[in-house]
Order: structure tokens, then C-alpha cells, then sequence
């Protein structure tokens, strides 16, 4: 589909995604977290999609909500049916996608545009970004699960300095605690988010990378047990299938490996969590 305030381009079985509204620093509107929410619906269904980098046009990331709306900029949330708001909030986040999301902080990433790449997989940044959980500061809380996701990664008193103050640390920062895997100089993130991107497309099976991404996730509520519980039974699915002979047979053959398992086609029923 065409969109207006994103664009999207796949290429090497990578689809990068731009947030395009390099004018207001890529500020954050609902109509780009609609063609957001159906861009990586749609890279979440196609097989040519094998990672999805997400980065934004312009010397910022994304410099947050878009404040346009002035002293009513937060009040319409309350003015939605909640359902209706977590229903939308859940098919826009990364972590839900079978497929490895990459955030290419290029710029400045204030507010959503830090929480949003909080549920990505992958995070480099700019080392001289400034990146600014800023909630607090205008009079809300910070949002898209960061309470569990900044204090998972980052540890708690971290994540309790950054969202209970508001204050700005740059990319260097964020690396050095967590936040990020790397800090880079601006004009090197997108390149190296794309190398990795194209590194796990050319290498690694689909379907396994859609189960151990989902049990990642699920880690952040898991105990030892119960994470053990969850891989043995999809380790020896996995076991089972074309792609472990497949991958057994191209490493002593020397060659690439031909990956046969559809995501959207052959992944297993076991990964979906018992009731």
C-alpha cells in the first residue's frame, strides 16, 4: 500500500522502515503508528521479510508525540475505549512479530520514539543522541511496557533514574548501560543495523529464529524451570523438521543453507502458550 509518513523498502530479504517526517523531527502522530502497525503487519506475513530494520529520515529518530495538539495532546487517549487502545498498542509492537526488529536510533529519540524501540530486538544508536524518556515531564507516564523493558535490560535503578526524572543522556550513555547493544556515529547506524539485519537473513533458519525470539520474550517473565520447560518440546520439533537436516548437511557441504519452513506457514502449535 502507499503510504504517507513512512516509507517502506525491502531488499536482500531486509525491509527497512523510515519513519518520514524529517520536517517535524519524525514526531509521532496516530497516522504513523497506523502505517507503522500495517507496515510490519505486512513484513510479518511475507516470506521475502526475513529482519526488519527501523530507523528515521533526517538527523532525528523521533522526537516523540507530536505536541501540536497543545494542552489536549494526551487527553484524547482517555477518550478511547480501553479495549480498543491495547488491542491497537499490541499490533504495533515489535516483539510481537516473528521476525527480528532491528532499531537504528539515527538521531534524537525522545518519549515514544524511545519506548517504541524498547519492545524492538536489536537497539545501536547514536553515540551523540540524545535519548529522553520525558513523560513524566509533561505530565503522563511512560508507556509501551518500558517499566518492564527499561529495568530488564537496564536494571532497576537505571530504569528508575531515567523514567522517574525524565532527564537526557546521550547514545554513549545508553550503550553503556544497556539501553542499546552499540553506539556508533550517526552516519554508521543504519549501515551497521543493515549488515547485521542481512548477517541473520542470509544465515540463520526462519522458523527457528521466530521460536527463539518469542522465547526470549517470554523470558522476561520466566523462571529457570519454566523456560526449560518451554524449549525441550520445541527443540525436538525443531530437531524434527527439513531445516536441522538442512542445516546440519549445508555447514559439511560447505555451501548456503536452503531453508524449506515457511514462518507464517509452518510454525509450530507449540509455541503458543498453554492456557
Amino acid at each position: 500500500m502507499a503510504y504517507e509518513v513512512i516509507l517502506l523498502d525491502v531488499k536482500d530479504r531486509v525491509a527497512t522502515i523510515t519513519l518520514n517526517r524529517p520536517e517535524r523531527l519524525n514526531a509521532w502522530t496516530d497516522q504513523m503508528a497506523g502505517e507503522l502497525g500495517e507496515a510490519m503487519d505486512a513484513c510479518n506475513q511475507n516470506d521475502d521479510v526475513r529482519v526488519v530494520v527501523l530507523t528515521g529520515a533526517g538527523r532525528a529518530f523521533c522526537a516523540g508525540a507530536d505536541l501540536g495538539g497543545g494542552g489536549r495532546t494526551f487527553s484524547r487517549f482517555a477518550q478511547r475505549n480501553q479495549k480498543e487502545v491495547e488491542k491497537r498498542a499490541r499490533r504495533l509492537l515489535p516483539w510481537q512479530l516473528d521476525k527480528p526488529v532491528i532499531a537504528a536510533i539515527n538521531g534524537h529519540a525522545i518519549g515514544v520514539g524511545i519506548t517504541y524501540p524498547m519492545t524492538c530486538d536489536i537497539r545501536l544508536v547514536a553515540e551523540d543522541a540524545k535519548i529522553q524518556f520525558a513523560f513524566v515531564r509533561r505530565g503522563v507516564i511512560p508507556e509501551l511496557s518500558s517499566h518492564v523493558t527499561v529495568a530488564r535490560v537496564a536494571g532497576f535503578s537505571n530504569a528508575a533514574d531515567l523514567l522517574l526524572s525524565g532527564r537526557v543522556i546521550l547514545g554513549s550513555e545508553a550503550a553503556r548501560i544497556g539501553l542499546a547493544s552499540r553506539a556508533l556515529p550517526a552516519d554508521e547506524v543504519l549501515p551497521a543495523a543493515l549488515e547485521r539485519a542481512r548477517e541473520i537473513a542470509l544465515h540463520t533458519a526462519p522458523v527457528s529464529v521466530a521460536i527463539s525470539k518469542r522465547l526470549l520474550w517470554e523470558g522476561m517473565d520466566s523462571s529457570v524451570p519454566q523456560m526449560l520447560a518451554r524449549e525441550m518440546p520445541l527443540f525436538a520439533w525443531a530437531g524434527s523438521q527439513t531445516d536441522a537436516r538442512e542445516g546440519v548437511v549445508s555447514y559439511l557441504e560447505k555451501r548456503p543453507p536452503e531453508w524449506k519452513l515457511s514462518v507464517p506457514r509452518d510454525k509450530p502449535g507449540l509455541l503458543e502458550p498453554e492456557d
